[in-house]
């Protein structure tokens, strides 16, 4: 067996009612906080509570995914406040920037020095500051890794700010924060959860570590995800969540694959939610590693298995990642055409989807015609 290493964050507290241990834990660690934050209400409570302690509270608004220039500008503000801790409520979108800001507030310099593709890559030269995250979406698993992911319009790429002193100091996963999201939320939400414990799952870098989350967090994603699109339900909810929470944990510490590697070159591209590029993409994907891995004569016991589980969640025992797409349509994802990718520009998006770093977790690597089809595919 090989060895491996287990990354994760300082404290991970999950369950329904954790929320209200918010306030108490982030007013420990600093007087003066920042809070990034999507419209959620919990928002509005844990900054009443905060001041309540006497905190004094700079509130941001995240509104869609980080971009660099917002980074700068919430960076500039931390600065000025002089910024003791940093917490995110909200979705992934503002954990990302949330968990950016801890970690470029104390940095001399901006953040196109550690980014990596894009920018320098320079590991960072300050500690972070103190960060929480408490995350009211169930799908990007966030809290737990320790990556923020920044748009950069002028080279229109999604890249990560990367650094294993990242990881939050608590995540508080409260299952409640998720109850009654948007249909549509809940869907490419829960569409990215379950891609982050398949893609761990069939990745060349998984552990047994991350093999017994996926494990579990396969079958019990999918189906909750199929229950919560037909009506609303706690516990379906808290599956979800906990899902995601092993997402991010599994992701982490196996790496991902071809989905993600496409869906940072196309988010960046086109400004699509990553989640609905992840569902929709991942029939696709899955068909080509199984037909890869058949055709090199690999072992396809782990792809059978997801397609079994696919199966059993949909109640469909045809074949299973049609059954998928199928169902994906019904629930009313867009197809990658109508999120505005251009199908002139396929072979350039699939040679620079190559170079993602999210490629080097996945099962096998696919050739660029592959790569080509899984995107005209999904148009």
């Amino acid at each position: 067996m090989s060895g491996f290493d287990i990354l994760t964050a300082g404290r991970v507290s999950f369950g329904r009612g954790r929320a209200s241990e918010a306030a108490e834990t982030i007013h420990a660690r600093g007087a003066r906080v920042l809070l990034l934050r999507g419209s959620h209400p919990g928002a509005d409570r844990l900054a009443a509570e905060l001041r309540a302690r006497g905190a004094e509270v700079e509130e941001v608004r995240q509104s869609g995914e980080p971009l660099i220039d917002d980074l700068d500008a919430v960076v500039a503000r931390g600065r000025e406040r002089r910024i003791d801790v940093v917490a995110a409520l909200g979705g992934g979108s503002a954990i990302d920037m949330g968990k950016a800001a801890a970690a470029m507030i104390p940095a001399p310099g901006g953040a196109m020095r550690h980014l990596e593709v894009v920018g320098e890559g320079r590991p960072l030269e300050a500690a972070p500051l103190p960060f929480i995250a408490l995350p009211t979406t169930a799908g990007t698993g966030a809290e737990v890794t320790k990556n923020a992911v920044i748009g950069v319009p002028s080279h229109g790429r999604k890249v990560s700010l990367r650094d294993d002193r990242m990881l939050a100091d608590l995540s508080i996963v409260d299952p409640a924060l998720t109850d009654a999201a948007p249909r549509g939320v809940t869907l490419a939400s829960g569409l990215d959860a379950v891609t982050q414990v398949i893609e761990p799952y069939l990745s060349c870098r998984a552990t047994p570590f991350t093999d017994a989350l996926c494990r579990d967090a396969i079958p019990r994603g999918l189906t909750a995800l199929v229950i919560l699109m037909r009506h609303e339900s706690e516990a379906a909810r808290d599956d979800l969540a906990l899902t995601s929470l092993f997402g991010g944990l599994a992701l982490a510490n196996a790496g991902l694959g071809a989905v993600h590697g496409f869906a940072g070159v196309l988010g960046g591209r086109v400004g699509a939610p990553h989640g609905a590029l992840c569902g929709r993409l991942l029939p696709g994907v899955l068909r080509a590693n199984a037909h890869a891995v058949a055709g090199q004569g690999g072992d396809m016991t782990r792809h059978d298995e997801v397609a079994g589980w696919i199966a059993a969640a949909l109640g469909e025992w045809g074949e299973p990642l049609d059954a998928m797409e199928a169902w994906i349509d019904g629930c009313g994802l867009p197809r990658l055409g109508a999120m505005g990718v251009p199908a002139a520009e396929i072979p350039e998006l699939a040679e620079a989807s190559r170079a993602s770093s999210s490629m080097r977790g996945n099962p096998v690597a696919l050739a660029p015609a592959a790569l080509e089809t899984v995107l005209r595919d999904s148009l």
